[in-house]
Order: C-alpha cells, then structure tokens, then sequence
C-alpha cells in the first residue's frame, strides 16, 4: 500500500470514527438514519453534480445495478448499526463490526476477485481481526452488560460491510464510476429506499430533528467523507488491503468509548489496540 493511499484510509478511519461517536451519543433510530441521509444527499449533490459535468463518464445498466446494489446494502447497514447502538455500548459494537468486516472482505477478495494480498498483508488483517474481537473482552460478561443481543447485529453490520466493500470496489475500480458520484447516488438511493417508512412516522420527524439537529448535521457531513477517502483509495490499491487498514478506527472509537462515554476498561483497549497497530504496519509494508 502506497503512502498516500494509507494517508487517505487512516484520514477516514479518524472521520468514520467521530461519526459514530455521534450517532452513538445521539440515540440514534430510523428516522435519525433517514435525516442524516437526507441531509447528506442535499449537501454533496453540487459536487457530485460538478464531476459529472467534469469527467462526463459513461453510465450503462452495469453502472446503475451497481449504484442501487451499493445504496441497498448501505441501508441495510446503517439499520443494523443503529440497532446494535442502541442495544449496546460502542465500545463493543463497533470492534465487532469492524473487525469482522476486513476478514470477510479479504476472503471474498481472494475468491471472488482474484486479489493475492502478500503474507504479511494477511498477517496484518488478522492482527486487526484479533486485536477488535479481543476489544470486546470476555464473552460471558456481554450477556451480564446488557451487550448480548447487540453482538449478533454488530456481525450482522460486518456482513453488510464486506458487501458493500466489495460491490463499491467493483463500481470504482472496473467501472470505473468517480467516488464520490457513486457514494451519492448510493446515499441518495438510501434515502428513496427509506423514505415510505418515514412518512408514516412523518409526526415523529421534528421531535427527532430538535433532539439530536447537531449530531445529524455532524453524520451528514462527516459519513460520506470518511467513505469517499476510502473509494479514492480503493481506485488504485486493492481492496484486501484497503478494508483492514481502515479499522484503525477500531482504536479511535475504543478511545472515544472509554473517555468521552465512560465505558471503562482502558487497559484491555489499549493492549487490543496495539495488536491493530502492528496489523496496520503489516499492511502498509506488504
């Protein structure tokens, strides 16, 4: 992995974290996941509006098939996320999500798309892997911490994520649709996809928007970035690298987790992190 590219996932990695520290912290729900698309949509269209009259790319069936598939599994995995937070601590819903996520998307990489991560590229996603589930600390205390049921949507979510992975690598990389053209049109198509469920909870909107307007501004702005750093790197750099290095927000979030939602335990955290750390060098020299 190049230096840049790793400056651009460790740049999204800190981003992707702070979103989720404020939709952790804003309670979340459906229409919360439904505004901040909304506004995330209205915010980026004039960009993405000026690449399309810019680079003026070609857009056939392929294209779009892949801009619907993106935007479904993102719904799917902003659902689940937001589910798991309110199930959970962020401390253990985001390692497990994470963490998993890389693994799935390295092995359908190789399967799948052909990719030949080096060995110590390997090494270093399952030091990430290790380093997120070892967050979590001792399983039989998830159920005495209220956490038990948050863990299947957190594996859950790492499904969603190696989906998406996989089918925006494809978008940008072989088809070559601009990043940011296709984190848009999958966040526009988001909010199409759950736009029905907020109209007939449509009383419920400005309550929600009153109670959390700085958080679902900040997710709005902040969400679509951290991805459309990863897609830039994804375009020239292969993607069973790309996912593990990203996780390094793992250790940011742990950190916000432990001192700014006082979820305590920050030897184990940090000990875990160091593990992550080491799996990132590994990436980054292989």
């Amino acid at each position: 992995m190049t230096a840049f590219a790793l400056s651009l996932v460790l740049a999204a990695a800190f981003i992707h974290a702070s979103w989720n520290y404020f939709l952790k912290r804003s309670g979340g729900g459906t229409l919360f996941v439904w505004l901040f698309a909304s506004l995330s949509a209205l915010f980026y269209a004039p960009l993405a509006a000026f690449i399309i009259w810019w680079q003026r790319p070609e857009f056939g069936w392929m294209h779009f098939a892949l801009m619907f598939a993106s935007a479904a599994l993102h719904t799917a995995y902003y659902l689940l996320l937001d589910r798991g937070y309110r199930s959970g601590d962020l401390s253990v819903v985001y390692p497990l999500a994470r963490g998993t996520g890389p693994l799935i998307t390295m092995v359908c990489a190789v399967l799948l798309l052909q990719e030949r991560p080096s060995a110590l590229a390997v090494t270093g996603a399952l030091l990430i892997g290790g380093g997120a589930i070892a967050l979590t600390g001792d399983p039989r205390r998830l159920r005495e911490s209220g956490n038990y049921h948050a863990v299947g949507f957190a594996l859950l979510t790492g499904c969603m994520i190696a989906s998406y992975t996989l089918v925006d690598k494809v978008a940008v990389a072989a088809f070559l649709i601009p990043p940011l053209v296709q984190d848009w049109a999958a966040n526009l198509g988001r909010v199409l996809l759950m736009t029905p469920t907020a109209l007939r909870q449509r009383a419920a909107i400005g309550a929600v928007w009153r109670r959390a307007k700085m958080e679902i501004i900040a997710v709005a702005l902040l969400c679509p970035l951290s991805y459309i750093l990863v897609l830039t790197a994804m375009v020239f750099t292969p993607v069973s690298y790309v996912a593990p290095a990203r996780e390094v927000s793992i250790l940011i979030a742990a950190l916000m987790g432990t001192h700014l939602l006082a979820e305590g335990d920050v030897v184990r955290r940090l000990s875990a992190a160091v593990t992550m750390v080491a799996g990132i060098v590994c990436l980054a020299v292989g």
